[in-house]
């Protein structure tokens, strides 16, 4: 008897495997978003031309390439401190998945710590 109920349940395993299977198969056949960075800078891109590049070939050495697997949106203070926090804001609008500060302190202490 005690054969007969683990059967049924082992059945009932199947029933439900098989009805879960192409929900599973749908969620990973699904193309992922890509990916996006955002890149905060209160100088601008001139000045920070070598660690910009530098930043670049490490995303690349990890098989992140840009415009292939990852996006970076960048944005640029140009000195202006006061547009910052403006800059900041549109990055969290985008909804990128982490922000990268260049320039020194402002831009670090602009961008948020958690929870946006």
């Amino acid at each position: 008897m005690e054969f007969l109920g683990r059967r049924r349940e082992f059945i009932a395993l199947l029933g439900g495997a098989a009805a879960a299977w192409p929900f599973a198969m749908q969620a990973q056949t699904q193309p992922r978003a890509k990916p996006r960075i955002g890149f905060l800078g209160s100088v601008s891109p001139v000045v920070v031309g070598p660690p910009l590049a530098e930043f670049q070939r490490v995303l690349n050495d990890a098989g992140f390439v840009v415009g292939s697997n990852v996006a970076i949106e960048y944005r640029w203070a140009e000195g202006r401190y006061d547009r910052l926090p403006e800059l900041v804001a549109d990055l969290v609008q985008r909804e990128v998945a982490v922000i990268v500060t260049v320039g020194g302190d402002p831009a670090a202490l602009a961008a948020p710590v958690q929870g946006y």
